[in-house]
């Protein structure tokens, strides 16, 4: 087993194992039907950035929390609600007062159909002037929870950091402050057309995510989003992702960690959409010199794509962490993100057992 040295701390010498900043929304499903037709919806909470401490917590068992903010009426409550049933600590989420109208604050929505064969997954978010949205440098005690409450890990995100010019600017004040203290850092590129389209668009995602890279130790992101919000190329890929040539993309990642030596692992999800419902899956990650192939998930049938990549970044974060192996961190990864994509909502479902199951080869036999 090769080990990787991420110089972590000890598990048990700190009150959280991981610490997720960024934004949580309601999403609004309207199941097997269309938003523009629905007449009712089945509400669950996601974010891009929270689904990773919310999978370390409810399918791992780690301790995590979350650093956000809620606007302070009925749908903020809401939010709280869900995110005490996943598991995750509140202790650092901001309250905003409610105008009672959302001039100034609210909370985020986001409407998501799952889709089906030929139509894709569509998400409709509705999160302008958001709580989360407005978070600044100087918002959050980073000495006290780094320092004095201690953390191993932090994850954050491209989804927070395109939400304004200060989540962006409270994002690189976070982990310059973790580096400070010695906690290891990853970052999910997670690059959204819709957030960066008018704000500047790819050159405003690469200015930004250029930022903040030199202090990220994992970097996450899958195949398109190494080149729209890093500008590393890739050729081999059609512009339906229908295939990709895989030796093209490793060289873009070596190309990648060259520019950014202070990457240990870089890391993506390999997803071929067939339709909808029918994707090839898969994951590599590179770490110490070499790549690291999951185990491939062919024609893995779908049951709501969204959250997918979260959940193979908890897997890959708890690999890490349990056992410095990048081989064993990307097949907890992979199995974990197939498994998700087989229930509803942005977050896990799945349990540890379930996913070492997965790993190891399981079939989908009935379990009695």
């Amino acid at each position: 087993m090769a080990t990787l040295d991420l110089s972590l701390k000890p598990a048990g010498s700190t009150r959280w194992d991981m610490i997720a900043l960024g934004e949580i929304m309601l999403r609004l499903d309207p199941g097997d039907t269309r938003v523009r037709v629905a007449r009712e919806f089945q509400v669950w909470e996601g974010g891009g950035e929270y689904n990773v401490a919310r999978g370390l917590r409810r399918c791992f068992g780690m301790k995590t929390a979350v650093c956000t903010a809620f606007a302070d009426n009925d749908v903020g409550r809401l939010l709280e609600d869900f995110v005490l049933q996943g598991g995750v600590a509140t202790d650092h989420v901001l309250w905003r007062p409610f105008d009672g109208v959302g001039r100034t604050v609210r909370n985020g929505l986001n409407f998501t159909e799952r889709g089906f064969g030929v139509r894709g997954a569509v998400g409709i978010p509705d999160r302008g002037h958001t709580a989360a949205s407005q978070l600044k440098p100087g918002d959050f005690d980073w000495d006290t929870i780094f320092g004095k409450e201690g953390c191993r890990w932090l994850h954050t995100g491209g989804i927070f950091a395109a939400l304004s010019t200060t989540t962006a600017d409270l994002v690189i004040e976070a982990v310059q402050a973790a580096k400070r203290h010695g906690v290891v850092v990853s970052y999910d590129l997670n690059y959204r057309p819709s957030l960066w389209k008018s704000i500047g668009g790819q050159a405003k995602a690469q200015e930004v995510n250029r930022r903040i890279a030199p202090f990220i130790d994992v970097m996450i992101g899958n195949e398109e989003d190494f080149t729209a919000a890093l500008g590393f190329k890739v050729e081999g890929a059609d512009e339906h992702l229908l295939h990709l040539d895989v030796s093209a993309f490793k060289a873009m990642i070596e190309t990648a960690v060259r520019t950014y030596p202070n990457f240990k692992v870089a890391a993506t999800t390999l997803r071929a959409a067939k339709t909808a419902t029918v994707n090839d899956w898969g994951a590599i990650c590179w770490a110490g010199g070499q790549f690291h192939a999951s185990r491939t998930y062919p024609d893995l049938e779908i049951f709501d794509r969204v959250g997918g990549g979260d959940s193979f970044a908890s897997g890959l974060v708890y690999g890490l962490m349990t056992s410095g192996d990048p081989q064993k961190a990307v097949d907890y990864g992979a199995a974990h993100g197939a498994i998700a994509m087989t229930t509803p909502g942005d977050t896990s479902m799945a349990s540890q057992k379930e996913v070492e199951s997965v790993m190891k080869g399981a079939g989908a036999r009935v379990q009695r």
